[in-house]
């Protein structure tokens, strides 16, 4: 029930009082380690309800690959059951402070995909079909290892619908965040135990896509800095957690399955809970859209390391640990997620200037009349859609609505006291500027951005 109430079966000669009395009460902290299979959505069913300013701790499951190769699972996430906010209702806001992301992975596997097309309908992630036995969203089971380890249990016909273009395997030293591929032997060692180095939470339904031991990258060694790229609110109609965003979204405007949209169903709907941002990493906060009732917070798809754009299309996708606050701001509307990130991700513009430099301002602005320098903070708000433009469009909109200003002063903003960065191709970004206290006041959320930033 997604009401956040659920009742006890009782004894039918107790009272009603009595009864009432067994309703299960807000939790200020729970605990999961419970997945949907990939659809997102009011119907799911929500836990909790967890009391405004809880803890959620959840042991969540690596996201992309194992998933894609999983055909019970719609899309490529296999994110947390969503979680019931108490207080929080449609046109709300949740602010979610990530507090601690732990990597327990000790090895994965990514690559750029390549799409097996005689083995879906119109979509490799939602709509799988076995190539033997023609079953859609067989089930399957990891039989071996290498690149057909995954067969359909009916005919055990090797039924992947993607395959590793250029594939890696990466082993990780989490404590000292480095994470080095490997060769060929090494891969299929760790395929020979895929659940002692992957370690998938144990309700986790995925294939571990370090059974397929791909070792086309030798050697190369990396900093890990991990970030969660599934995390926000459900959309208010189902749809898989990969495509509840402005950009993924459009794969399913007009697909062949029952869980196509139209695009005006993707604007008015998604929540851009789907985020590839390595600046949503411990110690950002994120502000996200109410669309339910109750919110429904999920978490997943934890990235041990990823550049801006993620170009291959994926990347190193780990089981892990993650702890996160939630609050509900009550009456505060955003278009999209709002983030704080830590003061070392912020553009270099968007930096709050030291006292020093407020000084030195201060100088400048006496020398030309300048009676009052304003004192700013930064935000970034995420904007998504068909591309980059379109994407960095809408955020710059939605930021203009929330702070209440010109669309025109928004642009300037952004251009001298921020930036713009990108998540991922086709289209997410984030927007960041500078904007006086009195702006971020009105708009409710001085509160946050001074304790992220003003130490």
């Amino acid at each position: 029930m997604h009401n956040g109430q659920q009742v006890l079966l009782l004894d039918t000669e107790q009272s009603l009082e009595e009864q009432q009395e067994q309703v299960i009460k807000s939790k200020e902290t729970l605990f999961i380690n419970e997945f949907t299979d990939g659809v997102i959505g009011p119907e799911n069913e929500f836990l909790g309800p967890l009391r405004d300013g809880g803890i959620i701790i959840a042991n969540t499951a690596p996201g992309c690959w194992g998933p894609m190769l999983t055909p019970a699972i719609k899309g490529t996430h296999e994110v947390t059951k969503p979680v019931y906010i108490e207080g929080a209702d449609v046109g709300d806001s949740v602010v979610i402070e990530i507090q601690s992301i732990q990597v327990t992975s000790v090895a994965t596997s990514s690559g750029v995909d390549e799409r097996m097309v005689d083995r879906y309908i119109s979509n490799p992630f939602l709509k799988v079909k076995c190539p033997g036995c023609g079953r859609l969203h067989p089930q399957t089971i990891v039989n071996g290892i290498g690149p057909e380890a995954i067969r359909c249990v009916t005919c055990n016909t090797d039924t992947a619908p993607v395959k590793f273009a250029n594939g890696y395997t990466m082993a990780f030293h989490s404590k000292e965040g480095i994470g080095v591929t490997v060769g060929k032997e090494s891969a299929r060692k760790i395929a020979s135990e895929p659940e002692n180095y992957l370690r998938l939470p144990e309700n986790a339904i995925q294939n571990p896509v370090v059974s397929l031991a791909p070792s086309d990258l030798i050697g190369v060694a990396t900093r890990m800095r991990p970030f969660i790229a599934e995390i926000g609110t459900v959309p208010s109609k189902p749809m898989p957690a990969s495509n509840n965003a402005g950009d993924s979204g459009l794969a399913l405007v007009n697909a062949q399955h029952e869980l196509q949209l139209t695009k005006d169903d993707v604007s008015s709907h998604c929540t851009d809970g789907h985020l590839h941002l390595p600046q949503v990493r411990e110690g950002a906060i994120l502000i996200c859209p109410v669309r339910v009732k109750g919110a429904g917070v999920y978490l997943g798809d934890i990235h041990a390391m990823q550049g801006a754009g993620q170009v291959a299309g994926h990347t190193t996708n780990v089981s892990g640990l993650v702890q996160v606050k939630v609050s509900v701001l009550k009456k505060v509307t955003v278009g999209g997620p709002v983030l704080l990130p830590n003061s070392e991700d912020l553009p270099f513009l968007a930096k709050p200037l030291t006292k020093g430099e407020r000084k030195l301002a201060r100088d400048v602005g006496e020398d030309y009349g300048v009676k009052q320098i304003e004192e700013a903070f930064p935000i970034a708000v995420v904007g998504t859609g068909e591309s980059i433009n379109v994407a960095t469009e809408s955020a710059l909109y939605r930021m203009a609505n929330l702070v209440k200003l010109p669309i025109e002063e928004v642009k300037n903003r952004a251009t001298i006291t921020g930036g713009v960065e990108i998540g991922r191709f086709p289209g997410l970004v984030t927007v960041t500027a500078q904007f006086p206290k009195s702006v971020l006041k009105n708009a409710r959320l001085f509160k946050y951005v001074k304790n992220q930033y003003d130490r």
